[in-house]
Protein backbone atom coordinates (compact mmCIF):
# COMPACT_ATOMS: atom_id res chain seq x y z
CA UNK A 1 0.00 0.00 0.00
CA UNK A 2 1.34 3.44 -0.92
CA UNK A 3 0.88 6.77 1.10
CA UNK A 4 -1.55 7.87 -1.07
CA UNK A 5 -4.10 4.63 -0.19
CA UNK A 6 -3.26 4.43 3.65
CA UNK A 7 -6.08 6.59 5.61
CA UNK A 8 -4.91 9.83 6.66
CA UNK A 9 -4.81 9.31 10.12
CA UNK A 10 -2.15 6.47 9.29
CA UNK A 11 0.40 7.98 7.40
CA UNK A 12 3.81 7.68 8.46
CA UNK A 13 2.18 4.93 10.42
CA UNK A 14 1.48 7.25 13.24
CA UNK A 15 -1.67 8.73 14.27
CA UNK A 16 -1.91 12.40 14.75
CA UNK A 17 -2.37 13.46 18.41
CA UNK A 18 -5.80 15.01 19.15
CA UNK A 19 -5.21 18.09 20.93
CA UNK A 20 -8.53 19.70 22.44
CA UNK A 21 -8.58 23.28 22.85
CA UNK A 22 -8.47 24.86 26.04
CA UNK A 23 -11.55 26.21 27.41
CA UNK A 24 -11.51 27.66 30.85
CA UNK A 25 -14.62 26.29 32.60
CA UNK A 26 -17.49 28.63 32.49
CA UNK A 27 -20.05 28.84 34.51
CA UNK A 28 -23.73 29.39 33.27
CA UNK A 29 -25.08 33.08 32.83
CA UNK A 30 -27.27 32.44 35.74
CA UNK A 31 -24.97 30.93 38.17
CA UNK A 32 -22.24 33.81 37.26
CA UNK A 33 -25.44 36.55 37.77
CA UNK A 34 -26.06 34.94 41.53
CA UNK A 35 -22.66 35.12 42.78
CA UNK A 36 -22.26 38.85 42.96
CA UNK A 37 -24.94 40.90 44.57
CA UNK A 38 -25.22 43.46 42.24
CA UNK A 39 -25.60 41.14 39.58
CA UNK A 40 -28.67 39.07 41.50
CA UNK A 41 -30.12 42.34 41.93
CA UNK A 42 -30.25 42.87 38.49
CA UNK A 43 -31.58 39.45 37.48
CA UNK A 44 -33.92 39.74 39.97
CA UNK A 45 -35.38 42.79 38.74
CA UNK A 46 -34.94 41.62 35.34
CA UNK A 47 -37.29 38.69 36.30
CA UNK A 48 -39.82 40.93 38.15
CA UNK A 49 -40.05 42.87 34.64
CA UNK A 50 -41.10 39.55 32.67
CA UNK A 51 -43.38 38.37 35.48
CA UNK A 52 -45.14 42.12 35.19
CA UNK A 53 -44.89 41.73 31.07
CA UNK A 54 -46.94 38.50 31.26
CA UNK A 55 -49.26 39.63 33.38
CA UNK A 56 -50.04 42.65 31.14
CA UNK A 57 -49.85 40.53 28.46
CA UNK A 58 -53.10 38.34 29.16
CA UNK A 59 -54.85 41.88 29.60
CA UNK A 60 -54.06 42.91 26.08
CA UNK A 61 -55.50 41.89 22.37
CA UNK A 62 -53.12 39.74 20.52
CA UNK A 63 -51.89 42.60 18.17
CA UNK A 64 -51.36 45.28 20.61
CA UNK A 65 -49.80 42.53 22.99
CA UNK A 66 -47.49 41.84 20.19
CA UNK A 67 -46.26 45.21 20.04
CA UNK A 68 -44.90 45.65 23.40
CA UNK A 69 -41.91 44.24 25.54
CA UNK A 70 -40.84 44.31 29.37
CA UNK A 71 -38.94 47.60 30.36
CA UNK A 72 -36.84 48.11 33.02
CA UNK A 73 -38.11 47.57 36.88
CA UNK A 74 -36.96 49.56 39.85
CA UNK A 75 -38.53 51.07 43.07
CA UNK A 76 -40.39 54.08 41.14
CA UNK A 77 -41.76 51.58 39.05
CA UNK A 78 -42.09 49.75 35.76
CA UNK A 79 -41.62 50.76 32.35
CA UNK A 80 -43.48 49.10 29.15
CA UNK A 81 -41.62 49.65 25.86
CA UNK A 82 -43.80 50.43 23.04
CA UNK A 83 -43.27 49.46 19.39
CA UNK A 84 -44.64 52.94 17.58
CA UNK A 85 -46.81 56.17 19.10
CA UNK A 86 -49.73 54.40 18.40
CA UNK A 87 -49.60 51.24 20.86
CA UNK A 88 -47.99 53.94 23.22
CA UNK A 89 -51.11 56.04 23.42
CA UNK A 90 -52.86 52.84 23.59
CA UNK A 91 -51.05 51.47 26.67
CA UNK A 92 -51.64 55.11 28.66
CA UNK A 93 -54.84 54.46 28.30
CA UNK A 94 -55.17 50.96 29.28
CA UNK A 95 -53.20 51.80 32.35
CA UNK A 96 -55.51 51.22 34.91
CA UNK A 97 -56.41 48.18 33.45
CA UNK A 98 -52.77 47.25 33.62
CA UNK A 99 -52.39 48.32 37.30
CA UNK A 100 -55.59 46.25 38.07
CA UNK A 101 -54.19 43.06 36.33
CA UNK A 102 -50.49 43.49 38.28
CA UNK A 103 -52.75 43.96 41.18
CA UNK A 104 -54.53 40.79 40.13
CA UNK A 105 -51.37 38.96 40.03
CA UNK A 106 -49.52 40.06 43.60
CA UNK A 107 -47.44 42.22 41.97
CA UNK A 108 -46.63 45.30 43.34
CA UNK A 109 -45.90 48.12 41.21
CA UNK A 110 -45.61 51.68 42.46
CA UNK A 111 -45.90 53.23 39.30
CA UNK A 112 -46.74 51.98 34.91
CA UNK A 113 -44.64 54.21 32.68
CA UNK A 114 -44.80 53.71 28.91
CA UNK A 115 -42.31 54.51 26.66
CA UNK A 116 -41.53 53.81 23.10
CA UNK A 117 -39.00 52.03 21.81
CA UNK A 118 -36.09 53.73 19.81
Amino acid sequence: MTARTKPPSLIGGYKPLRIKPMVPDVPPVTKALNRSSPLASLLQRLKASQNCLDAVKACLPPALAAAVKAGPFDEAGWTILAANAAVSAKLRQLQPRLAQALADQGLKVNAIRVRVQK
